[in-house]
């Protein structure tokens, strides 16, 4: 149980700081990645800006312009960008085109490029490698062009930088959490082993004065003969009885400490089921059983006998009537140990509690029968303590109690 308490602890931890990490990349990626592509337009507007084309056609692709604004070539970022320009007439002829100066891309690669830009109806975006910007001339239309290339490569750079910083912390947060997980669970484990060893040794010293009260009873009974007065005593001394044999099969099973083999859980069902089906025939009702043969898991032949049986017995307690159905399957490798049986609606509340020690759906039933509302907890406890599970639901008008255990071969 503190076992998958301790991987949920971990588990909860390493999803938040995974979301967080995820986040907060992410942010900075698309920030990093914001702020880089408003750069490379601010520099398209100010190419765009100082672009003419002369009267042979020819475009001033050396980033220099009129106006007395100073070569761009000055600048630090414009040369380490490439840029690109084709010029279209008013009646889609090329005027000029502009190849930059690392000459990475051809003349007809550009065209075709501009051309694509130009058919999409934007005036600015990005597509491929490249941000574009297109403005409309008097006599022309120019689509500029700049090269991301080297802003594709910074965007790699710094996601490897991100991952190979943030696996290794992701790493190191894992492991803080096992260890923050198993400083949070310890406080529980210790609480819930010396709840353990105080049932298990109130259990045993109780064993002692129930069975002097038992010879007590016997002896006053020969000596006086029949008295509702002992008749009394010995009803409560042996509920005793029974609520301490239950406690201390709880504590075993919870403990998981019974010794393990290799059992046919098939047929240890099957002899299992046969006396309740005498009990449910005197109360007027058939248990109806399906047992798939030669299934085989690993534990304690005792244990599992009790899980039958307290299912069995708690469908025969608190039915409302009419067929118990009980299974046994493989599934998925588990095998699968199912009890319907018709009763009254279970809510969710009920639902939630069913396993709990002691809990009752009904809070005013009598104690008869020696249900004392531990069997479903006891239940739990071998079924977890064999690797397995058990949970509680309600389908169409029945009580559905599921058993599963991982199967050996």
């Amino acid at each position: 149980m503190f076992n998958k308490t301790r991987r949920r602890i971990v588990l909860a931890i390493v999803l938040s700081l995974v979301a967080l990490m995820v986040v907060t990349l992410a942010t900075i990626f698309i920030s990093n990645r914001l702020a880089a592509e408003r750069e490379n337009f601010e520099m398209l507007r100010t190419y765009v800006e100082r672009y003419s084309l002369n009267s042979q056609g020819q475009g001033k692709g050396s980033m220099g312009s009129p106006g007395g604004r100073g070569p761009m070539n000055d600048e630090y970022r414009f040369r380490l960008s490439t840029f690109y320009s084709v010029a279209f007439s008013m009646d889609g002829q090329v005027l000029e085109v502009n190849g930059g100066d690392s000459g990475l891309q051809s003349r007809d690669e550009l065209l075709t490029l501009a051309q694509g830009f130009l058919d999409s109806g934007r005036d600015r975006g990005t597509g491929g490698n490249m941000a574009f910007m297109v403005e409309r001339r008097e006599s022309y239309t120019l689509v500029a062009m700049l090269d991301m290339g080297l802003t594709d490569l910074s965007q790699q750079t710094l996601v490897r930088q991100m991952l190979l910083v943030g696996v290794p912390a992701l790493a190191v947060l894992v492991v803080l959490a096992v260890l923050i997980a198993r400083r949070i669970v310890r406080p529980l484990e210790e609480n819930d082993a010396r709840q353990r060893q105080f049932i298990s040794d109130a259990g045993h010293e109780l064993k002692t004065p129930i069975a002097v009260m038992s010879a007590n009873t016997e002896l006053l009974r020969r000596q006086l003969g029949q008295s509702e007065w002992l008749d009394n005593i010995e009803y409560e001394n042996g509920r005793m009885k029974d609520l301490v044999k239950q406690l201390l099969d709880l504590s075993r099973a919870e403990r998981g400490d019974a010794a393990r083999e290799r059992v046919d859980f098939s047929r240890l069902t099957e002899g299992e089921a046969l006396p309740f089906e005498s009990l449910a025939f005197e109360k007027g009702r058939s248990l109806e059983s399906s047992i798939r043969p030669d299934i085989f898991v690993a534990g304690n032949p005792n244990q599992l006998r009790q899980l039958v049986s307290i299912l069995l017995d708690n469908a025969l307690a608190h039915g409302t009537g009419g067929a118990i159905e009980l299974s046994l399957r493989a599934e998925r490798h588990r095998a699968v140990l199912e009890v319907k049986n018709p009763a009254e609606e279970l809510k969710k509340e009920q639902l939630e509690h069913l396993f709990d020690r002691f809990y009752r759906t009904d809070q005013a039933r009598t104690d008869t029968g020696g249900h004392y509302g531990l069997g479903l907890s006891i239940a739990r406890a071998v079924a977890e303590s064999h690797g397995g599970s058990i949970r509680a639901s309600w389908q169409e008008g029945k009580a559905v109690f599921t058993a599963e255990i991982p199967i050996v071969l």
